[in-house]
């Protein structure tokens, strides 16, 4: 038996050896249902109602989120001495006792975000105030207010990180953060804050603010030189004015969108700002009206209120523009404004731009001029104005030599000024979707002298990305395409576009993988897609087609959609079509398919790599029923399997009974009559023969 006994041993030692090595790395299971790896526990949502007891003492990052925590007593932390990060977030925690953190003094992480710490802040405060070496702290959806703030961070002058957002803080002031003299970054986002007294002056490193989705109405005398971000957005603010001050400000990023701005911003004179955002503002220039007044000279007047002493400040409507120094900017974000037209010079300030956002305001031209130095922008967007003229300057050299993506969707673009993409070397995606036009060449007009205006795209090279969808086009011809490498090809919703076939995109017949033919009225099945080997998506929605095209069973299609046409069935045999093979994704519903002719929607169902992205909207008809090809009813299915059986087959079984009918009676007819008809014979045709 020793040997036997020595083997198991053995076999326990490895067994040991093996669970003690991973120790550190698997998880264990702790007696409060926790989950431990290396230095971590996790205990998050198991209903625990205090903080486990029996867990490893080396634990340094503990995690209690979730649970129903209301007290952390000044025993609960008691054998967590190498506590480094805690996180009690979304428990029904009211009160931490003051003596909770005293054996865990080394704690550099704290999150109580989502808690009830209003109801005992000043014990809680009293808590905090033994941690020396917090850095991070997150007391966010607490129902907390500036003074309750005021006194928990209080005696927290280690502090970097704190988040006090979602709670119902409405007026700051100096005393607030007054201690926090290492804080670098202050999230403040929605509260009620309506005021700030210098709340932040005494925060000397204080690199990133967030007091968003608050209600401030105006930032006034900026000087925080020190922040690099400063995210304002979702307020009312309707101006921000900079300090006066030639001192260099650290300022990177500005977001100042979603609120009620009237004017652009007055930024710091000395800054190193790459990212404005202004979206959806109330933002216009006013140095010159529409109706062609002139306000270059005009200037507005702010009376600044400040306890009793009373400051009127005097601005230009544009001039401080012209002094703030924006050539660090790289994205300038002013979509959704009412901006009409561009001052004078306006983008020759920034000369590092790389994107520009225009959309949603109210253009009506927009000049493209070679001494508008934007050699670095790469995408310009100008899509939802009403811009009827795109203009380049005549003889006009490298024009946004590096731009990348043009989108001029949703406008009153009749055509663009030709060689408007000549210059642009690196051009791919353009976008001309919702405009009046028409694509060179057009067909000569029987009575006109000159063909109409038509946007010329022929040997734009790198061009890889085309929407032209409701345009209007009309029978495109020739070769529009020609000396292009278009991938993706969208000419949705053109109803005259197509004149019966593809030969007008056989230019891209090569290269084209994307390509939308949707709602362009196309109902014949005899176009022909074969020549697009390369095609792996394509959209043919909301046309006409009675029959599915055959030419597309030799594609190698990934995506095809087919929704709201006309069939009222697929081939059968399309699974095994290298369309079939290749397809993944597939859309089908909106189509009077046939209940009764559904052998290719079954055979669809047992491709497992393919998804049909409708499935659960496919219908088909029987009479005057629409049911679901899921699941037909018994009697239907019967009915069908009556409707469909093979007719000759039919037809025999029909008539076999009659004929074998028919044969027994003859039979039995010449059997009764067999020697009367032989007498007969014998009379009529019996003659003797001499030998």
């Amino acid at each position: 038996m020793e040997a036997p006994l020595h083997g198991l041993s053995l076999l326990l030692v490895l067994l040991a050896v093996g669970w003690g090595s991973g120790a550190a790395r698997a998880w264990a299971t702790s007696p409060g249902g926790c989950e431990a790896v290396q230095s971590s526990v996790d205990c998050t949502g198991r209903w625990l109602s205090s903080v486990p007891a029996s867990l490893r003492g080396d634990t340094e990052e503990l995690l209690l989120d979730d649970n129903t925590i209301q007290v952390l007593g000044n025993a609960s932390l008691l054998s967590y001495h190498q506590l480094r990060c805690l996180s009690v977030t979304k428990n029904r925690l009211e009160l931490i006792q003051p003596g909770a953190f005293l054996s865990s003094r080394g704690l550099h992480v704290l999150s109580l975000a989502d808690n009830l710490l209003f109801t005992n802040y000043s014990l809680t405060a009293a808590a905090l105030s033994a941690l020396p070496a917090l850095r991070t702290l997150d007391l966010a959806g607490n129902r907390l207010t500036e003074d309750m703030v005021s006194a928990l961070v209080w005696n927290l002058s280690s502090l970097e990180s704190l988040s006090v957002a979602r709670n119902i803080i409405m007026r700051l002031d100096a005393s607030v953060f007054a201690n926090l003299t290492q804080l670098l970054e202050l999230n403040l986002e929605k509260n009620y804050i309506f005021e700030i007294d210098q709340a932040f002056e005494g925060l000397q490193r204080l690199q990133k603010l967030n007091v968003a989705y608050n209600y401030l109405p105006c930032v006034v005398e900026f000087g925080l030189t020190q922040l690099r971000v400063l995210n304002a957005s979702y307020n009312v603010i309707e101006w921000f004015l900079a300090l006066e001050s030639d001192d260099l400000f650290e300022l990177e990023v500005l977001d100042l969108s979603h609120n009620r701005l009237l004017f652009f911003p007055v930024l710091p004179r000395q800054s190193k700002l790459h990212t404005l955002l202004l979206r959806d503002n109330e933002l216009s220039f006013y140095q010159r009206l529409p109706n062609g007044t002139s306000l270059a000279n005009v200037t507005v007047q702010f009376l600044l209120i400040d306890g009793n002493s009373t400051t009127i400040t005097t601005v230009s409507l544009w001039d401080e523009i012209c002094h703030s120094n924006l050539s660090s900017l790289r994205l300038l974000d002013m979509s959704q404004n009412q901006v009409w037209y561009l001052p004078e010079g306006f983008l020759a300030q920034m000369p590092s731009l790389t994107h520009l956002k225009l959309n949603q305001n109210c253009l009506e031209t927009f000049h493209l001029l070679e001494g508008d130095p934007l050699d670095m922008l790469m995408e310009l967007d100008l899509s939802q104005n009403r811009l009827a003229e795109l203009g380049v300057e005549v003889g006009a050299g490298d024009v946004l030599p590096s731009l990348q993506l043009f989108n001029l969707s949703s406008n009153r673009l009749q055509a663009l000024p030709r060689g408007v993409f000549t210059h642009t070397r690196r051009i791919t995606t353009v976008d001309l979707s919702r405009n009046r036009l028409d694509l060179c060449p057009q067909p000569a007009v029987a009575g006109e002298a000159e063909s109409p205006p038509c946007v010329d795209i022929r040997g734009v090279e790198t061009l890889t990305h085309l929407s032209l969808a409701g345009c209007g086009l009309r029978g495109l011809g020739g070769h529009p395409f020609q000396g292009t490498s278009l991938i993706q090809l969208d000419i949705s919703d053109n109803h005259q576009a197509l004149s019966g076939d593809l030969e007008w995109l056989q230019d891209l017949a090569v290269t084209l993988q994307v390509l939308s033919l949707r709602n362009t009225s196309l109902s014949s099945t005899a176009v022909d897609f074969s020549a697009f080997r390369s095609l792996e998506r394509l959209d043919l929605s909301g046309n006409s087609l009675t029959a599915f095209p055959s030419s597309l069973g030799v594609l190698s299609l990934r995506s095809l959609d087919l929704r709201d046409n006309r069939l009222p069935a697929l081939p059968p045999d399309v699974v095994r079509t290298p369309l079939g093979q290749s397809l993944r994704e597939v859309s089908l519903s909106r189509n009077p398919y046939n209940c009764c002719t559904l052998g290719w929607w079954d055979a669809l169902q047992r491709l497992q790599e393919l998804r049909v992205l409708d499935g659960r909207e496919v219908t088909c008809s029987y009479g005057s029923r629409t049911l679901s090809p899921r699941a037909l009813p018994e009697p239907v299915l019967r009915s069908c399997r009556w409707h469909t059986a093979d007719l000759a087959l039919l037809y025999l079984v029909l008539a076999l009974p009659t004929c074998l009918t028919l044969l027994v009676a003859f039979a039995v007819v010449f059997l009764t009559l067999k020697e009367k008809l032989l007498k007969m014979v014998k009379s009529r045709c019996g003659v003797s023969s001499p030998y």
